[in-house]
């Protein structure tokens, strides 16, 4: 379990980087969608596999799969790790403790987040604008200012016949050249704002939907299905409640912009510019799609806590998965 105490940091480790990873490849092509969605007016998942192909739906799904090992474990470890320092008076947490811990963790895990899904951002997008590109070669408008030729190639608006693609190593040199490692940090402050309330709203939220589950307090053991359906459950609510945030970190995180897509100079005029635009309701965009997206991901990632693929693999006594 997330707050297990007793569990080495390699197994957390392994935990975290596993679970990260399966929850990832289930969940991409509804994290694509979800992106797409956030950044224009008009998507679906059916569009995106006519003009894309199936291995289009995987866009920057290296990159997730590259850094979600620490940033999982991160999120995890610095969830157990809070929980622990703050019950060492040996009473129950109280639920002020449980969200104090979830922010500490939030805080801790954006050092990973943040450039990996900057990153992600830009691959996912490539597709969209290179189709939109392809459908109005000569209206198409790339606003970046100052963009570099390896950040531009892929969105080349004459009608070339072939859009060149670029990879997420030819990104981050690029970003480092030209903007240092601020470049891969940017929008940092509404990836702030997003996951701070994420992790606030998810570990006590998952803590008793969990304990729910428990046979007796004798035995406090809890089914495997009841640890992935209070994943899921906690997962998805927390995931529509940051939903707005997590809209402003996407449209800031993205550098490139199609015809008439607006661009933003921060967190408050990125919220001002949405609001006087497209009115409250598309601070909601993608929300149904990002719950999708986290309810398998952390109910996948305690089903391999309670079954113990790290532990097993590092020769510890794992749980029984068929217990109770």
């Amino acid at each position: 379990m997330f707050f297990c105490s007793s569990t080495s940091l390699p197994a957390k480790l392994i935990n975290g980087g596993i679970a990260g990873m399966v929850g990832v490849t289930c969940v991409f092509p509804i994290d694509l969608a979800k992106t797409r969605l956030q950044n224009q007016r008009t998507s679906c998942l059916e569009d995106r596999f006519r003009s894309e192909g199936y291995f289009g739906m995987y866009r920057g799904a290296a990159v997730n799969l590259t850094l979600v090992t620490p940033e999982k474990a991160i999120k995890l470890a610095a969830n157990d790790f809070f929980r622990h320092q703050l019950s060492k008076d040996g009473g129950k947490l109280t639920v002020f403790k449980e969200m104090l811990a979830g922010c500490c963790a939030g805080m801790c895990q954006v050092t990973i987040t943040t450039p990996m899904e900057m990153l992600k951002i830009q691959l996912q997008d490539a597709g969209r604008l290179a189709a939109q590109q392809r459908v109005m070669p000569s209206v198409v408008a790339l606003k970046m200012g100052g963009t570099s030729a390896v950040l531009s190639r892929a969105y080349n608006t004459s009608p070339a016949p072939q859009v060149i693609r670029v990879s997420a190593m030819e990104i981050t040199r690029e970003l480092l050249r030209t903007k240092g490692v601020t470049g891969l940090y940017r929008g940092l402050g509404a990836t702030l704002m997003r996951d701070i309330p994420f992790s606030v709203v998810y570990f006590p939220l998952f803590a008793h939907l969990h304990q729910l589950g428990q046979h007796s307090s004798e035995d406090p053991s809890v089914p495997f299905y009841w640890s992935f359906t209070s994943g899921c459950l906690a997962g998805s609510i927390a995931a529509v409640v940051v939903s707005p945030c997590d809209v402003v970190k996407t449209r800031l995180q993205s550098l490139k912009k199609g015809a008439n897509e607006e661009t933003y100079n921060g967190v408050v005029d990125c919220v001002r510019k949405i609001l006087r635009k497209e009115g409250p309701g598309a601070f909601l965009k993608g929300a149904s799609c990002r719950a999708l997206v986290i309810a398998p991901l952390f109910g996948i990632a305690q089903v391999v806590y309670f079954v113990g693929v790290g532990e097993f693999l590092l020769g510890y006594s794992p749980y029984n998965i068929y217990s109770a």
